[in-house]
């Protein structure tokens, strides 16, 4: 799968179901069939959807660690939890449980932001809240993040 591309509005309903834009869904055309999984976000409030080939290549670096070292242990339930697979049903969307619409702190309206391989869902003010933070200093984070990455090609 090559890199995921775009940030798309959508409105989740009642339900907990999120419809996947057209031209989203079009991107994951070679993972809809395996499905996803859906989970919080290690570092924000928000939620991920990662595709299962993805999921799986994860699982086997989880596998890797030892579980009787107890920050191990730790860190492989709390990474995992609220996991679910989901697939995308015949009208286009996925269902978000309630757990993890809580979580995220999802309302109606969310953002789907991708992030190379993941998409991130955000309840849309959230979101708005965390891109629009006026103390970073994105050239400085992109130059300390990226500046050196041509040094080795």
């Amino acid at each position: 799968m090559n890199s995921l591309i775009g940030t798309y509005e959508c409105k989740v309903d009642a339900k907990g179901r999120l419809p996947i834009p057209a031209s989203l869904k079009k991107q994951l055309s070679e993972c809809l069939e395996d499905g996803f999984v859906i989970k919080r976000s290690v570092f924000q409030k928000c939620l991920e959807i990662h595709p299962m080939k993805n999921w799986d290549k994860i699982m086997n670096d989880l596998k890797k660690l030892n579980r009787f070292v107890k920050k191990n242990n730790d860190f492989i339930r709390t990474f995992t939890a609220g996991v679910k697979l989901v697939e995308v049903d015949s009208n286009g969307r996925l269902q978000i449980s309630k757990d993890l619409v809580t979580y995220a702190q999802i309302d109606k309206e969310v953002v789907l932001s991708t992030s190379v391989d993941v998409i991130e869902i955000w309840d849309k003010d959230l979101y708005e809240s965390i891109i629009n933070v006026d103390d970073v200093d994105f050239a400085q984070l992109a130059e300390d993040i990226m500046g050196n990455l041509n040094e080795d090609e």
